[in-house]
């Protein structure tokens, strides 16, 4: 059975994102760049993750499906950049503020 480990969420830019939205949203290079997730390697290895494998990120609102790379990171957080999968996972309150919270939520994050 997969290990599932509860993390916290952390969503944002990155610059091969930017260079995707130059080319388009539906250029293989943006979907790509937001079907990733950054894990730090000490998560990685708990989870029983190589770079490229597919991971599971489920929280109150909603799954989508990543694919995991590690970056230098503090243990414990999860980077995904926004997009359509991120979308998913984020929901729609907004608490007047016009933005849904897209930092600090609850996060699953298990090994498929």
């Amino acid at each position: 059975m997969s290990k599932e480990l509860e993390m916290t969420l952390i969503t944002g830019r990155t610059m091969k994102q930017g260079v995707g939205l130059v080319l388009g949203k539906e250029s293989e290079e943006y979907k790509k760049e937001v079907s990733m997730v950054e894990l730090c390697p000490e998560d990685m290895e708990e989870l029983q993750l190589e770079a490229g494998d597919s991971v599971c990120l489920l929280t109150e609102h909603g799954s989508a499906t990543f694919v995991a790379r590690a970056v230098d990171m503090p243990r414990g957080l999860v980077f995904i950049p926004f997009g359509p999968p991120a979308n998913t996972l984020i929901g729609c309150q907004t608490g007047a503020s016009g933005m849904p919270d897209s930092k600090g939520a609850s996060i699953k994050v298990k090994r498929i």
